[in-house]
């Protein structure tokens, strides 16, 4: 009788230690940092029941960025302009259920590979791999289920400022990619408004891989980001075809609408780039010094607000992209209308269709490497 009345309340202890994990699932929770503190709280639920958290890292500065778990997403960035003033310089959703919908990546981690590969088909050695191809005649971003609408594990990090990393096991042959990869990617917000993403990845198979964060930004807050002074550390980019696949040439920007050397205004020689819709969506490659991987990317500055941006990399190129194929239907975070022109992107990555030209930097992980690589999107006014 007495080892009945055990069990009856190990199994009472253990109904009621799962009845208070579920409630502190859905309860607000706050970690304080050496520097800051990482909030927690409940964001919504996928169609099939799983709980999407959304994570908001502060700093001693009050800047904060949100991150959820579906994607691995920057959901929110409130930066200060130069008066004080916060506004969210990311274009994204109140919401969990528009990002279901959504095909424009809005902050989302990008892989297995970031940009388009083309016919959706890449060769490792004497095999010929075929992705499904959801962007006309091409694969972007990673294919139909890419990375950006997977949910990812939560894991603790040992860090003296806020942050949070997210991890999955992609499995061999998930949207027709070799190898089961394992892949994490790290926030972390310091006290000097950095927000740096790091990313690290292992395969058993030989594979390709290139991560990149597809955050929109637009430091105004609002509006159009064409008056934004945009500066691109890059002497050269990749001329693309009518379907937005590099030709293979590696081109000057000299004497071209796609000089961004110094600083200028977004939206200074945009009617000459062309493209349907008109737009930069274009890979630059990023002057590098011969001894040195880490440089500076990108400066951006908007005038109004006095707030600034400048991107810090180890990558070889960066995606700029102007929002293009935004068309006004959707409505965003505190009922902006997102239209052409409203967010522009610098996804820091290779280049667009590596696997298919020799002569761009080979993207190709095999296994006993560590695929390792970081970005810092710097917050500031003047």
């Amino acid at each position: 009788m007495a080892s009945f009345y055990v069990s009856l309340r190990a199994v009472r202890f253990a109904f009621l230690f799962m009845l208070c994990a579920a409630s502190a699932a859905w309860a607000d929770s706050v970690v304080v940092t050496g520097s800051g503190s990482v909030a927690t709280k409940p964001f919504g639920r996928t169609p099939q029941g799983q709980l999407v958290t959304l994570h908001t890292l502060t700093n001693k500065n009050g800047m904060n960025v949100s991150i959820m778990d579906y994607g691995a997403t920057i959901v929110k960035i409130l930066a200060p302009d130069r008066h004080g003033k916060f506004d969210d310089v990311v274009l994204g959703f109140d919401k969990f259920s528009p990002y279901l919908r959504s095909t424009t990546y809005f902050g989302a981690t990008i892989g297995r590979y970031g940009n388009r590969i083309a016919k959706g088909q890449f060769p490792i050695g004497k095999e010929l791999y075929q992705l499904p191809c959801n962007n006309g005649p091409n694969s972007l971003h990673g294919g139909i289920r890419g990375f950006d609408k997977r949910m990812w594990k939560v894991e603790p990090v040992e860090s003296d400022v806020p942050a949070v990393r997210f991890s999955r096991l992609s499995p061999d042959g998930e949207e027709g990619y070799p190898g089961n990869l394992f892949v994490s990617v790290t926030f972390s917000l310091n006290d000097d408004n950095e927000l740096r993403i790091s990313y690290e990845a292992t395969t058993d198979k030989v594979t390709i891989i290139n991560l990149t964060n597809h955050s929109y930004f637009n430091l105004a807050g609002s509006g159009t980001i064409l008056n934004h002074v945009l500066t691109l550390h890059a002497d050269a980019f990749t001329p693309v075809d009518d379907t937005l696949i590099p030709t293979g040439e590696i081109k000057k920007v000299a004497d071209t609408p796609w000089d961004f050397l110094s600083p200028t205004p977004i939206g200074l020689h945009l009617k000459e780039v062309g493209g349907k819709p008109v737009g930069y969506d274009h890979n630059y490659v990023l002057n590098k010094g011969f001894f040195t991987d880490w440089s500076l990317a990108a400066e951006v500055v908007e005038p109004r607000s006095g707030r600034t941006l400048s991107v810090s990399t180890d990558q070889r190129g960066v995606q700029f992209y102007t929002g293009n194929f935004l068309d006004g239907t959707l409505t965003g975070a505190g009922g902006e209308v997102y239209r052409q022109y409203t967010g522009f992107c610098l996804e820091t990555q290779h280049f667009p269709d590596s696997p298919n030209h020799d002569n761009f930097p080979s993207t190709v992980l095999t296994p006993g490497q560590t695929y390792k690589t970081s970005t810092v999107y710097a917050f500031g006014v003047k």
